[in-house]
């Protein structure tokens, strides 16, 4: 009975009839409205609209409070909105307003906590895209390519940004996804490329070998195997351990048998090789007066200065060895100069092509200057690319499959250790000339 007068008084308070219709007083900025009609009685008809309302608190209630027991209180949005807006229209008597406050409320908290979740899962989404992006310069393929998987499986997991920069997120952790597996593939097209042009370069420098290993030439063939070794170490790339062992064993067998030739022929022709060449002290000179002549090279016009740089490298080979350390020494004086002319050939070509469509008038210091500069931007370049070189280095495996690719990047890096001492050279060369 008490809960009966209470409804009624709160049908009362929040409705009235007027003739045979219910109605609703004005609330929340809204003109009265009509709810519904009376039937039996005014007294049941005020009974019905307001349990009505009940009912209505009731689905309210019951939402609010699943809300507020979970974690996932965004999911709860879509129904908070449709039952606010129900406030609106809903037949019955009773405090809409209170409702429509209540929940407008759980809409402002359910938004502040989708911001916050947004916030986080824009930080965990830069953050996988970060990572994802520090594997374009990666060449361990297989570690890279597991951590590339649990990336995705996070970013799948992560919860959805603000629309207007999902797009633009979505594209850019989509193509560093794309980006690696494109670099993958170009790297293993490559490598199969390598390997194959690697097999054949071998076959053929064993070919060469076996072609010469039984030649009486012992002094040119002597020049050319050497040669052969030495393409042979810059060959680089890699092979199957197996197959690159059996081709190894076949190229040293022809140049093992040459040179045990060699031996005695040289045993036999000793003395008589001796007196004909003037002996090994005669050749350290003749090798001196190559380097000597070498050196002198940058004093001439370009053009003369590179032909006369390769005649002296055939006279060199044509001359007999030098005894001890000092043959290792001539030979480096040697191929320093040789490389000086060949770098200021390169540096000459550069500025000029430079330099076609300008025709301003240079001084002479201005000139050395400007060789100057750019021998320092050559070395800068040389020193970066040699960086890359060691960092690759260090990031390859100790796997023995390794060992040519290896072999060929520690001969790279040599290669631009020569160039940037060549070129350092050069510059002290010009900055002695604008001093003079």
């Amino acid at each position: 009975m008490e809960q009966q007068d209470h409804l009624l008084a709160e049908a009362r308070r929040y409705g009235y009839i007027e003739g045979d219709q219910v109605w609703l007083q004005p609330i929340m900025n809204l003109p009265a409205r009509r709810v519904g009609l009376v039937k039996d009685s005014e007294e049941a008809a005020l009974l019905y609209f307001a349990q009505r309302f009940e009912n209505f608190r009731a689905k309210v209630d019951e939402l609010l409070q699943k809300m507020e027991e979970s974690e996932n209180k965004g999911s709860f949005l879509m129904k908070a909105l449709h039952l606010k807006e129900q406030t609106a229209t809903y037949d019955g008597l009773g405090d809409f307003e209170s409702l429509h406050r209540r929940l407008t409320e759980a809409e402002d908290n359910i938004k502040v906590t989708i911001a916050r979740n947004r916030e986080k899962n824009l930080a965990t989404k830069i953050s996988l895209i970060q990572e994802t992006e520090a594997l374009r310069d990666t060449i361990d393929w297989q570690e890279a390519g597991d951590k590339l998987k649990d990336l995705r499986q996070a970013w799948i997991k992560t919860g959805p940004v603000e629309k207007q920069i999902t797009e633009e997120l979505e594209t850019r952790f989509r193509d560093a996804v794309e980006e690696f597996f494109v670099r993958k593939k170009d790297f293993m097209a490559q490598k199969k490329a390598m390997t194959n042009r690697v097999f054949d370069k071998y076959k053929e420098l064993i070919h060469k070998s076996e072609a010469l290993q039984n030649s009486d030439d012992f002094e040119g063939t002597t020049a050319k195997l050497k040669q052969l070794q030495q393409d042979w170490k810059e060959v680089g790339g890699s092979l199957p351990r197996k197959q690159a062992n059996e081709l190894w064993t076949r190229f040293r067998a022809a140049h093992n048998h040459f040179f045990e030739r060699l031996k005695e022929h040289i045993s036999i022709k000793r003395v008589e090789s001796v007196v004909a060449s003037g002996g090994p002290d005669d050749n350290l000179s003749r090798k001196r007066a190559l380097v000597a002549e070498a050196d002198a090279l940058l004093n001439r016009p370009m053009n003369e200065a590179v032909a006369r740089a390769k005649e002296l490298q055939a006279a060199w080979k044509k001359v007999g060895p030098v005894r001890g350390e000092e043959s290792d020494r001539v030979w480096e004086q040697f191929i320093l100069a040789c490389d000086k002319v060949f770098e200021m050939s390169a540096l000459e070509h550069f500025i000029r092509k430079r330099q076609a469509g300008n025709p301003e008038v240079l001084t002479k210091d201005e000139q050395i200057s400007t060789r100057v500069q750019a021998l320092r931007d050559f070395i800068k370049s040389d020193q970066q690319e040699r960086e890359v070189l060691l960092e690759n280095l260090g990031k390859l495996s100790d796997s023995p499959g390794n060992d040519t690719f290896r072999t060929m990047l520690q001969g790279k890096v040599r290669a631009f250790d020569r160039k940037i001492r060549t070129k350092t050279e050069l510059i002290d060369i010009l900055q002695q000339r604008l001093v003079a």
